[in-house]
């Protein structure tokens, strides 16, 4: 009967990715309600730490954007691209991860790739080397930010375990482990595919009125718009907000308000200080809160939280339910083989498409199953999955950006322009990433 329960798990996870985003929690809102009224489970309590998280660091990074501090940082982006243009392809993945490692979301880098693609095609370079690669960078650092929803559960949860894991020991793990993973991908990026001149699909558009007036004319550019010093002032606001942040992770002793008492956890910390930043940003550089829902950061945080409330919800229920029945078959082969717990990481991210979903999911799964904190903090970048299929947002805006027609997915399906990089990207970041935590955690 776990079995057939479980294949109704991914049954509902399969049909929400159908409709991605809120249709991905509202549909497990239904999956929810069949596992407790019709297969009798235990509803667990709902992810209201993550979604808090995810609420105070988008509301934040919402505020920055509205007070142009986003394109503040697009055109600091560009600058460097263009002053580097021949290394765009090694450039361009670091980045994007940059931008995302700030943010704490990958979707506020839509607006480099036009930029990217065009630096690339402007200098006989292959787009899709570049933008690729940017494409996954952007999504393998949200477990390298000390903000993203998904290193915050892991402090919460491994922390109660071990008073000795802080945000600061996980990250000297994550980001590291990340950024090796970047450059093995973009290192590999440097001569993948055809060049321009022999790349069919390219020489096709060239010859097509309408696309070769595309590639040659257009020229995407964030750098003739010119921003009220107040963009700069939000982003120096935001960038103090971290280094609070992980000053605070440093010295537990200034969250002890009490003598005697336990010191307040980081993911309070963090929810606190995203909000007072947030509202520092506002008064500072007098924004227009009316703005602030109408940005791209806002739109996806929200719908991040509402995919994150279903899909935790209903999966965590199942996994409490049926965790004592697998753990007898399961724990002998995570034991031989720990390296095999990183494999479920990325397949249920490939179903669920969040990597704080996924966390949200597994990590209880691992816990339970006995597995030291550093091991699961070493793999923690194999909860990036979802650019096995590809139908994520970012990489889907990706295609569309790039008017050459290098960056595809393929006739196949999944011999798409992510595939290579992505695995590259993940595999050596868990590679490096096992290996650091065995020496910090």
């Amino acid at each position: 009967m776990l079995y057939l329960e479980f294949l109704f798990l991914l049954l509902m996870l399969y049909i929400g990715s159908r409709y991605g985003g809120i249709g991905l929690g509202v549909v497990s809102g239904i999956g929810l309600v069949v596992e407790v009224f019709v297969f009798r489970m235990p509803p667990t309590s709902p992810p209201i730490t993550v979604m808090l998280i995810i609420l105070a660091v988008v509301t934040c990074a919402s505020v920055l954007e509205a007070a142009g501090g986003l394109k503040y940082m697009l055109q600091v982006a560009e600058r460097i691209l263009r002053k580097n243009p021949k290394n765009v392809t090694l450039i361009a993945p670091f980045v994007t991860f940059t931008i995302t490692f700030m943010l704490g979301t990958g979707h506020a880098v839509y607006s480099i790739m036009p930029i990217i693609g065009d630096v690339a095609l402007k200098n006989g370079i292959r787009p899709e080397r570049p933008m690729a690669a940017s494409s996954v960078a952007s999504q393998l650092a949200i477990t390298a930010s000390p903000i993203s929803a998904a290193v915050v559960y892991y402090l919460a949860q491994l922390s109660n375990i071990n008073p000795d894991i802080s945000l600061v020991s996980i990250l000297m793990v994550t980001i590291p482990s990340t950024l090796c993973g970047t450059l093995f991908m973009a290192l590999y990026s440097l001569r993948r595919g055809k060049e321009l001149e022999d790349d069919p699909e390219y020489q096709r558009r060239l010859k097509d009125p309408v696309w070769k007036e595309r590639i040659l004319t257009t020229t995407a550019t964030s750098l003739d718009e010119h921003l009220p010093p107040a963009a700069k002032n939000s982003v120096m606001i935001f960038l103090l907000a971290l280094v609070t942040i992980v000053f605070i992770a440093m010295f537990p002793e200034i969250r002890t308000i009490v003598d005697g008492e336990k010191p307040i956890k980081m993911s309070v910390i963090i929810q606190m200080m995203m909000l007072a930043f947030g509202g520092l940003i506002l008064l500072i550089t007098k924004t227009d809160p009316r703005k602030v829902p109408d940005g791209v950061v806002f739109k996806s945080g929200m719908v991040a939280a509402i995919a994150i409330f279903g899909i935790a919800w209903m999966s965590d229920t199942y996994f409490k339910y049926a965790l004592p029945e697998f753990r007898a078959g399961i724990i002998g082969m995570v034991t031989e083989y720990p390296w095999t717990f990183a494999l479920a990481l990325f397949i249920v991210s490939v179903v669920v498409n969040s990597q704080a979903a996924t966390a949200r999911m597994m990590l209880p799964v691992g816990l339970g199953l006995g597995l030291d904190p550093a091991l699961l903090i070493g793999i923690m970048p194999a909860v990036y999955g979802y650019f096995f299929i590809p139908n994520y947002p970012s990489d889907i805006a990706t295609v569309n950006f790039d008017t050459s027609g290098t960056t595809k997915i393929g006739k196949w399906y999944f011999n798409h322009s992510f595939m290579a990089v992505g695995l590259i990207g993940v595999i050596g970041a868990c590679c490096v990433g096992y290996m650091l935590g065995e020496i910090f955690i």
